[in-house]
Order: structure tokens, then C-alpha cells, then sequence
């Protein structure tokens, strides 16, 4: 017998399957402006799409990965040094991940008081 999720456990764990190839397309841009293969336009591109995590998350009531893709979306137009930039992206993007699997398993596991069991 397994336990059931309730709809917005069911709802975030859907939402968080969609996030792996943005969390790549990420790590991508970052690793290219570390190479300085890397033009504006892509570097706001990141910036969209970081911002597009961050208001879904919030949405879905994620704080730690709204707040951290909040976080990365700030250093992408902040000023300052190329290396500084990519440094902190790249400690922020380890930060979205741990966050990303604790909110995974957050939703896998039942809430309490939720004792119906699905046979």
C-alpha cells in the first residue's frame, strides 16, 4: 500500500520534473561566460529564464528555490567583474540544486494527518 500525495504535492513534483533541462540550460551559459563565449543576449536570456523559475517556484509555494533563482537572476545583471559573476553563478547554481532536491523530496513525502493509503 503506498500513500497518497495531496494535489499540490502532485502539482510542485510535476512542476519540478520541468525544471532539470533549465537547470542544464543554466549551466551551460554559465560555463560559457566563464570561456567569454558568451554575448549579451545570451546572458540576458539567463536572466529570463531564472526569473521565470523564480516566479513559478514562488508560486508553487518553494520559497528556497524561488529565493535562490531570485539570488542568480541579481548576479546575472549586476555589475562588476566577469569572474565574479561567474563564481557566485556558479556557488548559486550548487545552492538551486540542493534546494531543488530537498523540495523533491519535500513532495514525495505524504504531509501528515494525510493517513489515506491508496491500494
Amino acid at each position: 500500500m503506498a500513500l497518497k500525495l495531496s494535489a499540490r504535492q502532485l502539482s510542485q513534483l510535476a512542476y519540478l520534473e520541468t525544471l532539470p533541462p533549465k537547470f542544464a540550460r543554466v549551466h551551460t551559459v554559465i560555463e560559457q561566460m566563464a570561456s567569454m563565449q558568451v554575448d549579451d543576449s545570451v546572458v540576458r536570456g539567463l536572466g529570463r529564464v531564472l526569473d521565470d523559475i523564480k516566479s513559478q517556484s514562488q508560486a508553487m509555494g518553494l520559497g528556497g528555490l524561488a529565493d535562490t533563482a531570485g539570488y542568480m537572476g541579481t548576479m546575472t545583471r549586476r555589475g562588476g567583474s566577469l569572474q565574479m559573476r561567474v563564481r557566485g553563478l556558479r556557488e548559486l547554481l550548487g545552492s538551486l540544486k540542493t534546494n531543488y532536491d530537498g523540495a523533491v523530496k519535500a513532495a514525495s513525502i505524504p504531509e501528515r494527518g494525510s493517513d489515506e493509503r491508496v491500494e
